[in-house]
């Protein structure tokens, strides 16, 4: 985890049975986004946003192997990366959506864009990725959901403007299912071609801001003021 605040933190490697901190890397500030752990290159490394780059360091020492600088308005990246075939993909307010690939060179490390769009882009809301395709809402025209090729960076489609100022978005299979922050939960298939909602439902009375989570035929539900179960028969 990233601790800290602004202009003041750590990536931290605690031990989860005793607390013990392993090691951490103070080279930045956190960001609002989680970090995640992945193989690239052949090295075990997390890999994170934090106040103004992401970076990969290794999992075992802690030391940084590679740092590209990524800054949004107000320093308030919130988002999570997202490995996709060996890539990663990097987004947050105005800087639109960009996959790149880290390099190993011996002991030197780089990275290397594949592409980049500014056609959509991301704030507050996680991607999510099925068959391909990455599924988001963006922050552009009052927050438009999306449809983008990861292969090639392609928009394939964009909704209506004004869905939602911010979405929680997971998917299960080829079904996504976005939380939207006024209690709306909007059904969605998989699609190349079109946002085409299979339901809404009202799930909430106080803001979502938090992801649901999905168990079977259940969906829990966290707004401002409480916890609630739904049952999907």
């Amino acid at each position: 985890v990233h601790i800290g605040g602004q202009d003041d933190g750590a990536l931290t490697a605690f031990d989860v049975a005793t607390g013990e901190v392993h090691w951490n890397w103070d080279g930045d500030g956190p960001a609002y986004g989680s970090p995640i752990v992945v193989e690239l290159e052949g090295t075990r490394q997390v890999v994170t946003f934090t106040q103004e780059h992401m970076v990969g360091v290794a999992l075992e020492t802690g030391a940084l192997l590679w740092s590209r600088p990524f800054v949004t308005p107000s320093t308030t990246t919130s988002q999570t990366p997202i490995l996709y075939n060996g890539r990663l993909v990097e987004a947050g307010r105005a800087n639109g959506i960009t996959l790149f690939r880290v390099v190993n060179e011996g002991t030197a490390w780089t990275t290397e864009d594949v592409w980049h769009t500014d056609e959509v882009s991301l704030h507050m809301t996680n991607g999510v990725v099925a068959d391909g395709v990455l599924y988001g809402l963006s922050h552009l025209n009052s927050g438009q959901y999306f449809g983008l090729d990861l292969d090639n960076g392609e928009v394939l489609w964009t909704s209506a403007p004004r869905q939602a100022e911010n979405a929680a978005i997971v998917h299960a299979g080829n079904t996504i299912f976005s939380l939207e922050n006024d209690g709306e939960l909007v059904v969605v298939p998989h699609s190349r071609t079109e946002f085409s909602p299979i339901q809404r439902y009202e799930v909430a009375t106080s803001a979502t801001w938090t992801q649901p989570t999905l168990a079977g035929n259940r969906v829990f539900v966290k707004d401002v003021n409480s916890l609630t179960l739904w049952v999907v028969q």
